[in-house]
């Protein structure tokens, strides 16, 4: 039977191929800039931005986000069911107490973060607290559990660096490549120029690639926390409930960021039309709600 591990080393394997895969895009952008401008500073820049930040999302992403999102910690007396809730689900779980935190909006979110399952977090809106039932809150805390146990914290806090260091790249080349100089400047020949144009493309289409690969990586990982969380509730239909109630909720998330907006159990954005639901870092939620409906457990 899956249990609530099931994925785990999965994702590890995942997070490594996609660190590999956009180290090598990254390198290989920076060599492609640099040799375009005839100037070895993007070499270096990409390999440097990549450690640097690498190594600060790893120590302070979960600092990062819960300054972002203005959450603060509570403690047992001042939510003592949602406290009771996490505690109950964290030993069924396996798992250590997340530390909770609550986050002052009236949309009803919530959201992990954090380096590993030791320095976890779990943040909830107050909407969220005032608006679900009790087996409705279960089973929103239950999949935000499930991606401390499935790992998924650290796979998406890698791919949201390594496509902020692409975007970054992109941006400063194509800054860069209007200012002339390089082999640009000396060479005017066909194969130099196709060579810019091609150089161009891929600094606009890199940070677009890159991003599309975010979303897909954020989709899945909530159709298999949403399926992982039922499985340890036992009872898929509370948040089948939940995502109803807070898929419906049009209350705007007045710290909403396109940074942080993955985090989250349901896309902090409302979006109303086919392209923002194209970019969107969630999966639809009536999809998400059907496949829940048809889980026996």
């Amino acid at each position: 039977m899956p249990t609530l591990y099931t994925h785990a080393d999965s994702n590890i394997r995942k997070t490594w191929l996609l660190i590999i895969l956009f180290l090598v895009l990254i390198i290989s952008l920076g060599w492609l800039f640099s040799y375009i401008l005839d100037n070895t500073i993007f070499l270096i820049l990409a390999f440097s931005f990549s450690v640097l930040q690498a190594f600060a999302s790893f120590w302070y992403s979960d600092k990062i986000v819960l300054a972002i999102t203005r959450a603060r910690p509570i403690k047992k007396q001042d939510e003592p069911e949602l406290y009771r809730i996490v505690e109950n689900l964290s030993i069924t779980a396996g798992l250590p107490l997340p530390k909770i935190y609550i986050i002052d909006e009236l949309q009803p979110n919530a959201f992990v973060t954090g380096r590993d399952q030791k320095h976890a977090v779990v943040a909830v809106t107050r909407g969220l607290l005032q608006k679900l039932d009790r087996t409705e809150l279960e089973g929103v805390i239950a999949h935000e559990l499930s991606h401390i146990g499935n790992k998924d914290m650290l796979l998406g806090t890698v791919v949201v660096i390594l496509v902020g260091v692409v975007a970054l790249l992109s941006q400063f080349f194509l800054r860069i490549s209007f200012w002339g100089g390089g082999r640009r400047g000396r060479d005017s020949g066909r194969a130099g120029i196709i060579l810019v144009v091609l150089g161009i493309l891929g600094a606009i289409l890199a940070p677009i690639v890159a991003v599309l690969i975010q979303l897909a990586v954020s989709r899945k990982r909530e159709f298999l926390a949403d399926a992982t969380g039922a499985l340890l509730t036992r009872y898929p239909e509370g948040l089948a409930r939940a995502l109803e109630k807070i898929s419906k909720d049009n209350t705007p998330l007045k710290r909403a960021d396109t940074s942080t907006a993955h985090l989250y159990i349901s896309n902090p954005f409302k979006e109303k039309n086919w392209l923002t639901r194209l970019f969107s870092t969630h999966p639809q939620a009536e999809k998400r709600i059907k496949i829940l409906r048809g889980i026996k457990v």
